[in-house]
C-alpha cells in the first residue's frame, strides 16, 4: 500500500506537474532520476499549443489586470455568434505556478466557449514569459516540504477577476461571460484547491482530475484539507482518475464514496496520475470534462448522454469504468 510520504512526494516533486506520472520519485531521488525528469520537460516544453476541437480556437495570454495567472480565451471574441462565455478555474498538478501546465487541456476548454484560468506564468511552450518552476523539495530537519507556490485564494482570485471583467464596460469580456456558468477544477494538488472553494455560491460545478483528499491527513500546507470539507460541496461534482495506478486513486473513491448529498460521478481511464493533458487537445479526459460542462453549465441535452442512463456513452465504453450517485 503506498504511504502517505509517497503520494505527497509524487503530487509536489515532479519538476512539470502535469508530467508527475514519470516523476514520483521519493525524496532525496538520485540524479540520474533528475536528469529523467529534465528530459521529460524539455520533450514537454517543445509541444506546440494545439487549439482546440471546438467551434472557437483558443489561446492563451497573461494580462496586467490579472499578475500571475494564465488566460485562455477564444482568440476572436467578436465572433462568438451569441455564446455566452463560461468560466473554468483551474489548480495546477503540484499547485504549481507554471499556468501552462495542462496548456492543451484548458485550450480544449477554451474552444467550446469558455474563459479558462490557471495561477502563475506561462513556464513552458509557445510564448512561455518565465522560467520553469523547479520541483519542491523536503528541507530542514527534519525534512519538510515549503508551503506551494500558490493556494486557493489564487482560483479565487480568478473567479473574481473575471466576474468583474464581465462588468467593466472598459474590458474586452465585458457582457461576454455567463455568470451563472462556472466551474472549479484542478489536477492533483490543483484538485484540492478546487474543493476548498467549491462552497462559494457562485461555483455551479466542480471537476476534481486525480485527486482527491487524503484519508490520514496531511501536514503539508495546501494539501492539509480534511475530509469534512467534501461536505460543503453544494453542485454536481465529477471525479476524473488514471485508474489504480493513479496514486491518488485511492482518495478520490474514498472522496466519491463519502459523497451522498449531491449528484456524483467518478470516471477511471487507465492511465495512471499523469492523464492525459499532453495528448492534442488534452485527450480523452478534456473531451469528458467538456460533455460535463457543457451538461451542468449550458443544460445540453447531447452532453448529457454521456453521463445519464445505464447505457450512457461513458457506461457503455469500455476504456472507462464508471460510479455514479444522484446521477440518473
Amino acid at each position: 500500500m503506498k504511504t502517505t510520504k509517497t503520494i505527497l512526494t509524487a503530487f509536489l516533486l515532479g519538476v512539470f506537474s502535469s508530467a508527475v506520472s514519470l516523476a514520483q520519485q521519493p525524496a532525496g531521488d538520485s540524479s540520474d532520476a533528475r536528469a529523467a525528469a529534465d528530459a521529460q520537460w524539455q520533450r514537454i516544453n517543445a509541444i506546440p499549443d494545439t487549439p482546440g476541437t471546438g467551434p472557437f480556437p483558443a489561446m492563451k495570454e497573461e494580462v496586467p489586470s490579472l499578475p500571475n495567472h494564465v488566460v485562455y480565451r477564444p482568440r476572436d471574441l467578436d465572433r462568438l455568434d451569441g455564446t455566452r462565455l463560461g468560466l473554468y478555474v483551474f489548480g495546477n498538478g503540484a499547485c504549481s505556478d507554471d499556468g501552462a501546465s495542462a496548456r492543451l487541456h484548458l485550450l480544449e476548454i477554451a474552444s467550446h466557449g469558455f474563459i479558462a484560468i490557471a495561477p502563475g506564468r506561462i513556464r513552458n511552450g509557445p510564448g512561455a514569459t518565465a522560467p520553469p518552476s523547479r520541483p519542491r523539495r523536503p528541507e530542514g530537519d527534519p525534512p519538510q516540504f515549503p508551503p506551494p507556490p500558490t493556494t486557493h485564494k489564487d482560483l479565487l482570485a480568478a473567479l473574481d477577476w473575471a466576474l468583474a471583467q464581465n462588468a467593466d464596460p472598459a474590458s474586452p469580456f465585458h457582457g461576454k461571460l455567463d455568470p451563472e456558468a462556472v466551474a472549479v477544477s484542478g489536477f492533483s494538488c490543483g484538485g484540492i484547491q478546487a474543493l476548498e472553494i467549491a462552497a462559494d455560491p457562485r461555483v455551479k460545478t466542480v471537476v476534481v482530475m486525480n485527486s482527491g483528499l487524503f484519508t490520514d491527513g496531511s501536514r503539508i500546507t495546501g494539501m492539509d484539507a480534511p475530509k469534512s470539507l467534501l461536505e460543503t460541496l453544494h453542485t454536481p461534482t465529477l471525479y476524473i482518475l488514471g485508474g489504480e495506478s493513479d496514486i491518488a486513486y485511492a482518495n478520490g473513491m474514498d472522496d466519491f464514496a463519502r459523497i451522498n448529498h449531491v449528484p456524483v460521478m467518478v470516471a477511471n481511464l487507465d492511465v495512471g496520475h499523469g492523464g492525459t493533458y499532453w495528448e492534442p487537445n488534452g485527450g480523452a479526459a478534456a473531451a469528458v470534462t467538456v460533455a460535463w460542462l457543457k451538461w451542468q453549465l449550458r443544460g445540453d441535452a447531447d452532453a448529457a448522454k454521456w453521463f445519464v442512463g445505464s447505457d450512457c456513452r461513458l457506461c457503455t465504453d469500455p476504456a472507462w469504468k464508471v460510479q455514479k450517485k444522484r446521477i440518473d
